[in-house]
């Protein structure tokens, strides 16, 4: 594919994503709640949440007088209008229980020289717990993966480079594993008067305030079992063995910062690491109208990789992230963000991201991703930076077996275009799934 095709094609998505409705006007807001937004749809005056939650009850977050639709991984933001799925359970004693699982059952094929096959199991469990503890909110989250069973060397994907499968080389053109322990964290939030909320967040792992909210947890990227290329220049440190965060936000505002264990997760992915706080983070997040999420964020992280413990980064990170239900349990959303990677020694390394999806109903989505990258791992490591792309298009359909159980049946099919000096031989690759969605 040459790069002029490859624009003609991110273009083409651009434009199709912007006749579906992201220039749409945005949505009106009231205030029932003080640092809570309850947004209306302009049209017919029908509540959001009404659309967002059949129920008509939003909880709060536990990290803020804000609506619970707000929160993604770690302390990040999402659109306040983005659906929200799981099932709640209130206790006697005051607890707000809710949890939520995603099985992929995965056939994956890359192609070309570089490529392999691959089948394998993917995804996550989520559980969460809140109560009011004084004027705060006390709360906590898990998440465990079914990843470390598709074996060390993960599973293969063109263009993707980051953490090692044996401790000695470097894992290039394969995804590798998530951690069986994604999450464990605690968090306290506390009114500071004047319309301003403070919160300290914990975690063993965690995830400290940099960039956008990981891609299996963003709403345009949830549907597609594939992780991004970019995936080490946003969110790698969405599992972080180690990490506090502080932050203070006043309505649709928030500004927090993280102290946080700067090396990667190592070959070993049952165990729980520990280390020193080494690193920092910082982030910046507003969300303007209930239907966008932005945020600015910057982090200086110590040692990220084991191969090569002397070299640091400096990471920056820009992202806008939009959702906008559809009534009959449909939804649109979309991600555009740019990274850059600083290497300390050596070069800076940028990233480009867009992603969308479409659901109509609550039976069908369509989604894609389209990812420019700056890579120097693709060639040896340190081989020479190289300009690579990279677009996606799939779709699912769902079918209930109950209130709260889905399966999924889907495809996605990937193009790719990568300097001719590296040996891809312009290959195309694809991935055939099945998921089962709880919550």
């Amino acid at each position: 594919m040459t790069t002029q095709t490859f624009h003609a094609r991110l273009l083409a998505c651009a434009a199709l994503a912007a006749s579906l409705g992201l220039a749409a006007p945005v949505l009106a807001q009231q205030h029932d709640h003080p640092g809570m937004t309850m947004p209306m749809p302009d049209e017919d005056n029908v509540p959001l949440e009404a659309l967002i939650n059949p129920t008509g009850h939003v909880m709060q977050s536990a990290l803020g007088a804000y609506a619970m639709t707000r929160d993604a991984s770690g302390t990040s933001w999402q659109p306040d209008a983005s659906p929200h799925d799981g099932i709640m359970l209130h206790t006697d004693s005051g607890w707000m229980l809710m949890g939520h699982a995603v099985f992929n059952g995965v056939y994956d094929s890359q192609g070309g020289p570089r490529g392999g096959d691959k089948a394998f199991l993917a995804g996550m469990v989520m559980g969460m717990a809140q109560r009011e503890v004084g004027d705060g909110m006390l709360g906590f989250k898990a998440m465990v993966s079914p990843d470390p069973f598709m074996g060390k060397s993960g599973y293969p994907l063109l263009l993707a480079t980051g953490e090692t499968a044996d401790g000695k080389t470097p894992l290039v053109d394969r995804q590798h594993p998530h951690d069986l322990f994604m999450e464990l964290s605690a968090s306290y939030s506390h009114p500071l008067g004047g319309g301003f909320d403070g919160y300290l967040y914990a975690g063993l792992p965690g995830e400290p305030a940099f960039g956008p909210p990981a891609f299996m947890h963003r709403q345009a990227a949830m549907d597609s079992p594939e992780a991004p290329i970019t995936h080490h220049w946003f969110d790698s440190t969405h599992i972080t063995f180690g990490v506090v965060t502080a932050g203070v936000s006043r309505q649709n505002w928030k500004v927090e910062a993280s102290a946080f264990r700067g090396r990667e997760p190592d070959q070993n992915r049952y165990d729980i690491e520990t280390g020193q706080l080494d690193s920092v983070a910082t982030r910046v997040s507003w969300n303007p109208t209930p239907n966008w999420a932005l945020q600015a964020s910057w982090a200086r992280i110590n040692s990220p990789e084991a191969l090569e413990a002397d070299d640091d980064e400096a990471r920056t990170s820009l992202s806008a992230l939009y959702s906008r239900p559809f009534r009959h349990g449909g939804s649109l959303s979309a991600t555009l963000a740019w990274a850059r990677k600083d290497r300390i020694p050596g070069d800076a390394l940028q990233a480009w991201l867009f992603e969308g999806a479409v659901r109509p109903d609550q039976h069908w989505t369509v989604f894609t991703r389209a990812e420019q990258v700056e890579q120097d791992e693709l060639a040896g490591h340190h081989g020479g930076v190289a300009t690579v792309r990279k677009l996606s298009v799939g779709a699912i359909y769902d079918v209930p077996l109950s209130d709260n159980i889905k399966l999924g049946f889907g495809g996605l099919a990937s193009a790719y275009d990568a300097p001719a000096a590296l040996g891809y031989d312009d290959p195309t690759g694809g991935m055939a799934f099945v998921r089962l969605k709880i919550g």
